[in-house]
């Protein structure tokens, strides 16, 4: 184009020379717009790469349970050795010193057993006078001591007695045992068990413990008890699971769980399915317990063909391969805050803004009006969130609607916003029930064992693996929820199920079984 000092003068010459420059930017604007679009488009791309690379970050880096706990354990070992030093001057100090101040010791539990040892002075008589002694009263100090956990061979005699007057022999008919002609007794059983599936020690673990003490039992039989105790305790599986799948409201969730693929020595990733009944925080007394399946893969099939005779209330996350269930009508779906609140704080810990932060506080109020009313009665808890809960969560869906007006649709915000909108209906829906629970907590904490074991067992066997850890953390877990001893429960039950007609086997369920060696839950 010619400069100012090269225009024309003439009029007419400058108007044409203006609408050719019209028409060439008409004609150039339709690519402009494209480029413009390109560019936020570009633009939200580079933003969700972002926060995507901030979170693998912080999952790989950040703060991890596990790196937490490894922290936590590493303070704890740290207070253990200055504790030790501490005593160790104590020890070393002169008995002039004025001593220190402690806190009052705690008596020890009454339900131990006690082993009296009596002290009597060396003399007979009185060092001074030589005069007979009579006690004047006594002074008793515990200590609490303890005996290292030890094999125990237990030999049956059976006495072959004769008739004196004929040739009749008598003899009494051989004890049953857990395993036939096993060579393992209960206890032995219920703590191979335990030690596994509740103390997270692999069966090779265990068999190098017990070459200490000085008994050599490969890691294969330890696998063959394991399996035929499972077998044994089959039926009282069913009986949870019938329990369970009774209840008018369930808590499910899954969890992968490597499994050795046969032929290649590769992993698959299988399924562990759990399914809570527990109802104490709405003040209900009937018990609490959950049942494990297992599946080889993660196909919607699975939930649907476990919860094709429940009638209720399921409160889940928004796995898809749920969506079946509730489309007959049948069950109810109750969705998960704790989840709702998830996705904000992913999003918050990578990149705080005032949205996530207000998201978070808004979440927060639900969950301080749900700490006062734990344990309540269903009625009451309802009235209490229909009077103050109801109107925090319509606030909530109008102040996302209108976030929403302000963000750009591809954006990571937009996503978690929509996808808790979706859910709204089933968000909400704890407020009408007083049974409903504001999120999936009950389920998810029955898994934090799996999550322990699987670091430590690195995969399962194989599938057949995975169906007895789905059987033994459904007894496992099912005692603790009843605050019973799981190891003192399964010397019980395997001590007497053999013999136990099958159809009573609910006699031997936790609420069921009396013993003094109770956990607080």
């Amino acid at each position: 184009m010619p400069t100012h000092a090269h225009l024309p003068d003439d009029i007419a010459t400058l108007k044409a020379m203006i609408l050719e420059r019209d028409v060439a930017l008409a004609t150039q604007g339709e690519p402009v717009a494209q480029l413009r679009e390109e560019l936020s488009t570009r633009g939200i791309e580079i933003e969700h790469l972002k926060l995507l690379i901030a979170k693998l970050k912080r999952m790989q880096f950040g703060r991890k349970s596990e790196k937490l706990d490894h922290q936590i354990e590493q303070l704890e070992l740290r207070l253990e050795d200055l504790q030790a030093d501490e005593s160790t001057v104590a020890m070393e100090e002169l008995p002039s010193r004025k001593p220190r101040q402690s806190a009052p010791r705690k008596p020890l539990p009454a339900h131990l057993p006690r082993d009296e040892k009596i002290h009597l002075p060396e003399q007979n008589a009185c060092p001074d006078c030589g005069g007979g002694l009579r006690q004047l009263g006594e002074d008793v100090a515990e200590q609490l001591d303890f005996i290292p956990a030890s094999f125990r061979v237990i030999r049956h005699i059976r006495p072959k007695l004769a008739c004196k007057c004929c040739d009749t022999i008598l003899q009494a008919a051989a004890p049953s045992r857990p395993i036939a002609r096993g060579l393992a007794g209960p206890r032995l059983l219920a703590h191979v068990l335990v030690s596994k599936y509740a103390d997270h020690l692999p069966l090779y673990r265990q068999s190098v413990i017990y070459a200490r003490e000085g008994v050599e039992l490969d890691r294969g039989l330890l696998a063959d008890w394991v399996g035929a105790a499972s077998s044994l305790l089959r039926p009282l599986v069913d009986a949870i699971r019938r329990h369970v799948l009774a209840a008018t409201k369930l808590h499910a969730n899954d969890t992968p769980i490597p499994v050795l693929a046969p032929g290649n020595g590769k992993t698959k990733t299988a399924r562990l399915w759990t399914y809570a009944r527990d109802d104490r925080s709405s003040g209900s007394s009937e018990p609490a317990a959950v049942w494990f399946a297992y599946t080889p893969d993660r196909k919607g099939i699975h939930p649907q063909t476990h919860l094709a005779s429940f009638t209720g209330v399921l409160q889940a996350d928004a796995y898809a391969g749920f969506n079946a269930i509730y489309e007959g009508g049948q069950v109810v779906e109750a969705a998960c805050w704790a989840h709702a609140r998830r996705k904000f704080y992913d999003l918050h810990v990578a990149r705080p803004s005032a949205v996530t932060t207000e998201a978070l506080r808004r979440i927060g109020e639900l969950y301080v009006i749900e700490a006062e009313i734990r344990g309540q009665p269903p009625d009451q808890r309802r009235a209490a969130r229909q009077a103050q809960s109801l109107a925090l969560i319509d606030d909530f869906e109008t102040w996302l609607r209108a976030t929403l007006l302000m963000l750009s649709r591809k954006s990571d915000t937009t996503a978690a916003i929509m996808y808790r909108l979706n859910l709204w209906p089933a968000l909400k829906r704890y407020c009408d029930d007083g049974c409903i629970e504001i999120d999936n907590s009950a389920a998810e904490r029955s898994l934090r064992g799996v999550a322990i074991g699987r670091r430590n067992y690195l995969f399962a066997g194989a599938d057949s693996g995975g169906e007895r850890a789905a059987a033994v953390y459904s007894l496992i877990g099912t005692a603790k929820l009843n605050g019973i001893d799981p190891e003192a429960w399964l010397r019980h039950v395997l001590t007497h199920i053999a013999d136990h007609p099958v159809n009573q086997v609910h006699d031997f369920l936790p609420w069921n079984f009396t013993s003094t060696m109770a956990i607080t839950r």
